[in-house]
């Protein structure tokens, strides 16, 4: 779109105030005047023309289309001093007029271009001016890839912007880009290579400037990539310390391999070294048996990425420090035998404690004669 014309001043109203051109001879001091009189408005933006000079005892303005101010050109009037507003022949329903006099049309379209007259009533005056308007076609850019489908990290994604416009601007992820290490835009602007496309690049898009500050963006264009498996971790219940997993036989085991990866990962789990048929990321074991000890492991797989990840845990009876029973029994017999034994040996030691005695006692008389 080429906006390129003589003007003498721009600015923006509510969603545009229009692209304001004030170019010309203007009229004495104590005429009204529409400024600008030559307006340049963008398809689906609103425009605004405004009368400037305006006296101060004004009763009423009327927008008419045309050069005349004929009641059957009459699109809209507001009555300064009943605040009440009155619709005409050319009243389109997306009109209306300020207690300014301004006159703003909503969602402008292409048959909105031409000429625009007010009429400005005071209590003892008439004045009219008309002004020129010209609405330009909305361009809205095109945008596509090469691909819609990569390898996060490794392909490379090319975008073209389809427009007349040769400001183009372009943004990545919603935020605006330029070259840099990764990204090359080319000299026209409407062509940009992203090396090495990441899962953080997409959606893509492309805008170009309308007017000063109105940017027009294309639709939204999303690339699908692919990525992981990463950080892949086994879980398990009762939790494993170090890979290690401490469990009773007969109580309930249950590990669950979990990553992160675009399309999801495939599983697949070893026993020993020998594949299971579990083909899930969960696996429960109900009632551990001494056969299903050992090493588990998981492997996560992504066949778009051709990556591949596992962990494992080692499966291992709960260790019990034996319990030793520091009480006994004796049966009556033993009983009846260890009593006779004890009697038995009491009367012996009695026995051979007298006789020591005596021997004592002999050979101490001896000795005394």
């Amino acid at each position: 779109m080429d906006l390129s014309r003589p003007r003498c001043r721009l600015w923006r109203e509510l969603v545009l105030v229009a692209s304001l051109l004030a170019c010309g001879i203007r009229q004495a001091s104590s005429q009204i005047y529409i400024t600008p009189d030559s307006l340049i408005g963008v398809e689906r933006y609103s425009s605004s023309l405004a009368i400037e000079n305006a006296p101060e005892d004004v009763q009423e303005y009327s927008w008419h289309r045309g050069a005349n101010d004929t009641e059957e050109n009459l699109i809209i009037s507001y009555n300064a001093t009943s605040h009440s507003r009155r619709d005409g022949p050319m009243y389109s329903g997306r009109e209306s007029v300020s207690i300014r006099g301004t006159l703003r049309i909503w969602r402008s379209q292409l048959n909105d271009t031409g000429n625009y007259t007010v009429r400005v009533d005071t209590i003892n005056d008439t004045q009219r001016a008309t002004g020129w308007l010209e609405i330009l076609e909305l361009e809205i850019p095109q945008i596509s890839v090469n691909t819609t489908s990569v390898v996060d990290g490794e392909d490379a994604v090319a975008a073209t912007c389809y427009t007349n416009d040769s400001h183009v601007q372009w943004y990545v992820n919603h935020a605006p880009v330029s070259s840099n290490y990764r990204m090359t835009i080319s000299p026209d602007n409407k062509t940009l290579i992203i090396r090495m496309f990441s899962r953080f690049d997409s959606p893509l898009q492309c805008g170009i400037e309308i007017l000063p500050e109105l940017i027009q963006k294309s639709d939204l264009v999303y690339v699908t990539v692919a990525y992981g498996p990463y950080s892949l971790q086994l879980r398990s219940s009762p939790t494993d310390f170090s890979g290690i997993l401490s469990a009773e036989i007969g109580s309930q085991v249950e590990m669950e391999c979990i990553s992160y990866s675009r399309p999801e990962s495939k599983y697949r789990w070893i026993h020993n070294g020998s594949l299971l048929s579990f083909s899930e990321k969960n696996i429960t074991l109900p009632s551990l048996t001494w056969d299903q000890m050992g090493r588990y492991r998981c492997i996560a797989e992504n066949s778009a990425t051709q990556l591949t990840l596992y962990d494992e845990v080692h499966i291992q009876a709960l260790w019990r420090r034996p319990v030793v029973s520091r009480s006994f029994t004796i049966s009556g017999s033993l009983l009846v035998f260890l009593i006779i034994f004890t009697v038995l040996g009491f009367t012996h030691f009695l026995m051979v404690l007298i006789r020591a005695l005596f021997r004592h006692y002999s050979t101490r008389a001896n000795w005394s004669i």
